[in-house]
This record gives structure tokens, C-alpha cells and sequence, in this order.
């Protein structure tokens, strides 16, 4: 596993791509682009942010899931069960 500040680091650039994608999605609507091209971008950015999601997430799985699983099942179980209702909404 990644440790914790490689982890930071990673979510750090991705997040700087996602605000590099944000601030080219905003120059494209000022310049009245291809709506095409607005959504092409748009999705764009989804993915960027699924990707620092699943980054995140899979950190929280094997740092905090795995010790609540051994001391606070339940709450593991709830805070996931949650978190599956808000994906799919």
C-alpha cells in the first residue's frame, strides 16, 4: 500500500489536473465552444474526479475499514452501507 503522504501527493495532482480541466472548461464556455466539446470536457473532469474518489476511497479501505472491521464492525458496515446509497442515488 501507498503510504499516507504519497497517497496526499497523488490526490494533490489530481486535484490540480481537475482545476487545470475546471478553469479550460470555463475558457471554452467563454468562447461559446461546440456544446459537444462542453460535455466532452465536462466528462472529462467526472472521470478525473472518480479517479481521486477511487484513489481516496481505496486509502480509507485499507487504513481505516480494515482496523474498524477488527475493533467497530457495525460502524464500518454503516459508514459503507451509507456511502453505497449516496453512489447510487
Amino acid at each position: 500500500m501507498k503510504n499516507s503522504e504519497s497517497v496526499k501527493n497523488e490526490a494533490k495532482k489530481r486535484i490540480n489536473i481537475i482545476k487545470g480541466q475546471l478553469e479550460g472548461l470555463l475558457k471554452m464556455i467563454e468562447e461559446d465552444k461546440y456544446c459537444i466539446d462542453l460535455l466532452n470536457q465536462s466528462l472529462a473532469i467526472q472521470n478525473s474526479i472518480k479517479s481521486l474518489d477511487a484513489l481516496i476511497f481505496e486509502k480509507h479501505l485499507k487504513t481505516h475499514v480494515a482496523d474498524q472491521f477488527q475493533h467497530q464492525q457495525d460502524k464500518a458496515i454503516e459508514e459503507l452501507k451509507r456511502l453505497f446509497k449516496r453512489i447510487h442515488q
